[in-house]
């Protein structure tokens, strides 16, 4: 049978390697003889082959094995280290979810309105004659879940980086009827540890407030210690000459020893020994305008703006 084009050219590679059947290379050295264009496309062919036979050949480098190896000694750490590596990804991911954001700030006010959904559907489909009891059980129910949430929003929020969402992770404990160890420990920490004055002062408001849990009131008297900055510690003696806590008077006495202690803050630490040792509190601290550090002035004629 007679070979067309398209035959004869997918088959001249193997025609100039001498690949082909015996038949089949008849068949196509009667159809170069007759076709013009697959004699040209034959010429083509050879000429790029000729072309690639003259390329020489490369010489790997003597670096070549030692790279090799290397690379797979680097691929054999990778994989034998992967669970690991899958590990620490999971815990940046969980971290990244219990970072504190618009998203969690969402995820927390849905879920106190599913709270709200859900309590007004059981009101509604209680039965009329339901004793009271059972409504204030649901209703108590219902307010426990919602502390719940706050104290985890408040332990979520209270490690943000961010100053703003510390303050506002502080501010929960407004909202919280009574608060657990964990809260205790988080604002003791924070009022002794955290680098921004604002957030230790709010901190320090805050645990004032919870004054009646005796973790809380050995906390303040310890935090003392701890303390460098002017305006919280003129802060918390006014503390606890309010709470009237006797045990401060020596870590007060402590810091009066301190030989940079400032001037305005000494007068304020005597004066506030002076009304613990005779057992009456001073007047209510002054409404004052978030606090600045920078603000604040080193020389003694600023004690007026220490009050609060």
């Amino acid at each position: 049978m007679d070979m067309n084009c398209e035959q004869a050219q997918h088959q001249l590679i193997d025609y100039l390697h001498q690949e082909l059947p015996a038949a089949e290379q008849a068949r196509l050295d009667a159809h170069l003889a007759q076709c013009t264009d697959c004699q040209e496309e034959l010429q083509a062919v050879r000429r790029v082959w000729q072309t690639l036979g003259a390329v020489p050949e490369p010489v790997p480098s003597e670096n070549l094995r030692p790279a090799f190896y290397s690379m797979l000694a680097s691929y054999k750490e990778e994989i034998e280290s992967a669970p690991q590596a899958r590990l620490a990804g999971f815990w940046q991911q969980l971290q990244t979810l219990l970072v504190p954001g618009p998203a969690l700030r969402l995820a927390y006010g849905l879920g106190l309105l599913v709270v709200g959904l859900a309590a007004g559907y059981w009101l509604k489909g209680s039965p009329k004659v339901a004793p009271a009891s059972v409504d204030q059980q649901q209703l108590a129910a219902l307010t426990s879940q919602v502390e719940q949430m706050r104290q985890v929003m408040l332990l979520s929020l209270i490690e943000n980086p961010s100053a703003t969402e510390r303050l506002r992770a502080v501010s929960y404990t407004k909202e919280l009827s009574g608060a657990n160890d964990k809260v205790i420990d988080a604002l003791l920490s924070t009022l002794n540890h955290d680098e921004n004055v604002n957030v230790r002062l709010a901190t320090l408001e805050a645990l004032a407030q919870l004054a009646h849990e005796p973790k809380v009131r050995l906390g303040l008297v310890q935090a003392l210690k701890h303390q460098d900055s002017p305006l919280v510690q003129s802060a918390l003696a006014d503390v606890m000459v309010q709470l009237q806590e006797r045990r401060s008077v020596q870590p007060l006495r402590r810091l009066l020893r301190q030989p940079d202690l400032n001037e305005a803050v000494k007068s304020k630490i005597e004066e506030s020994i002076k009304h613990l040792s005779n057992g009456r509190p001073a007047a209510a601290p002054a409404t004052t305008e978030p606090y600045h550090e920078t603000n604040y002035s080193t020389q003694p004629d600023a004690a007026a703006g220490l009050a609060v």
